[in-house]
């Protein structure tokens, strides 16, 4: 019989590097920088974990020894002889770290372990993520194509199906990257720290219509890590813990985007995604139960889309009732990406899971670092990945919250 991971596992340490142009580390340094900060707030050392798990999505081109092997962070932290797995699952490999830890923990194999995500991609000397795919373009199945131009699709598709003119739709883009740009500045540990208008989203440069500059999440540098124990020994380490209350992973067969009834409008993924983890985590009403949502908005229209699936709010109400009435601000009704999100902390594929784990952890915790992002009073929240494009999607939701 399946058993819940409800409360299983604690999470007792966790740590963040600085994101942004990290010209100055490469990827060891950035698994130390983290790492050490994770073992710091658990009170423990290196010696003491008994396994760890380390998510990249791109690590064969990041490392010219073991790229595809947890010896990138053994290396790196020079543990001594115990398992390091390397796991991958596109933007979702920081999640997958973590959740392959807790299974560790809850199968009462270990007792106390690490996991970390990492990504440096400002070394590869693209000004996007370059070719993710090569030699393996299939005429048959069709191209690809590019995350920019998949998402300008999404885009497109959920203006028509809701009455959005073209003006109407990149305003409610643009007030999206406001509210992005509006807290990635005020957190320490984001790349863009620059406030802008709805005048200079909707006016900035195109990438793909309707997505411009600012709609886009930029290349970045960084790592997050987190430290592990059984629920029953937490509090060896520290009251103020958190607790797993559910994990999900949802990946689709790949064919949605060939399928003529779907509009693009919706992520499968995420909504199978969701329902798993919300009732593993025992949620009824996600929009009055949840103090914080982190989720995956490499674009503006990807929290738009993401908000909705994960049924935050009734399809094509977002406008209404996140936009207009700011309930995704850290004070308002359900608050969203209140840490600046992928477009202004900064999208390190494999580092993102981890690091929303870690803005949630902290704001439970009441440490924000910053009174313009502390949200009142937060017990739970839930962050939410995605990789791929849309209608081809690996999608993953984790929940935490005090025990």
């Amino acid at each position: 019989m399946r058993e819940s991971i409800k409360d299983k596992v604690a999470i007792v340490g966790m740590g963040c590097t600085q994101f942004g142009e990290r010209w100055d580390a490469d990827v060891e340094d950035l698994i130390k920088e983290a790492s050490m900060e994770a073992l710091e707030d658990a009170g423990v050392e290196i010696k003491d974990i008994q396994a760890g798990w380390v998510g990249t999505g791109r690590g064969s081109q990041q490392v010219p020894m073991g790229p595809c092997s947890g010896i990138i962070a053994s290396s790196a932290l020079q543990t001594q002889y115990i398992p390091f797995t390397r796991v991958e699952n596109l933007c979702c490999s920081g999640q997958e770290a973590l959740r392959a830890a807790a299974l560790g923990v809850a199968s009462k194999c270990y007792d106390l372990v690490l996991a970390i995500g990492v990504e440096k991609l400002k070394d590869t000397g693209y000004g996007g993520l370059g070719e993710m795919y090569p030699g393996n373009w299939q005429p048959i199945y069709g191209a690809l194509g590019t995350p920019p131009g998949r998402y300008a699709l999404a885009a497109t598709a959920y203006f028509s199906k809701y009455g959005l003119s073209p003006q109407e739709g990149k305003r409610v883009l643009a007030e999206i990257s406001v509210k992005s740009h509006y807290y990635g500045y005020r957190n320490p540990k984001s790349h863009l720290k620059r406030e802008i208008t709805v005048e200079e989203a909707v006016n900035a440069p195109m990438i793909c219509w309707p997505l411009g500059l600012y709609d886009c999440c930029g290349v970045t540098d960084g790592a997050s890590a987190a430290v592990l124990v059984p629920t029953e020994d937490a509090k060896k380490y520290r009251d103020d813990y958190v607790t797993i209350k559910g994990f999900a992973v949802s990946t689709g067969p790949g064919w949605l985007k060939e399928n003529e009834d779907y509009d693009f409008t919706y992520w499968k993924e995420t909504q199978e995604a969701a329902k798993v983890a919300y009732a593993e985590a025992e949620i009824k009403d996600p929009r009055k139960e949840l103090g914080l949502v982190e989720l995956h908005d490499c674009f503006s229209i990807a929290e738009l889309i993401a908000t909705e699936s994960m049924f935050l709010c009734e399809p094509g109400k977002f406008r209404e009732e996140f936009t207009e009435k700011r309930a995704y601000y850290h004070d308002g009704e359900m608050p969203v990406d209140v840490s600046g999100g992928l477009k202004s902390f900064g999208h390190p594929i494999g580092a993102s899971g981890a690091r929303e784990v870690y803005e949630i952890y902290k704001q439970i915790q009441g440490k924000a670092e910053e009174p313009s992002r502390q949200i009142k009073d937060i017990t739970i929240g839930l962050a939410h990945n995605q990789g791929g494009h849309p209608g081809m999607f690996v999608s993953g939701i984790a929940i935490i919250g005090v025990p």
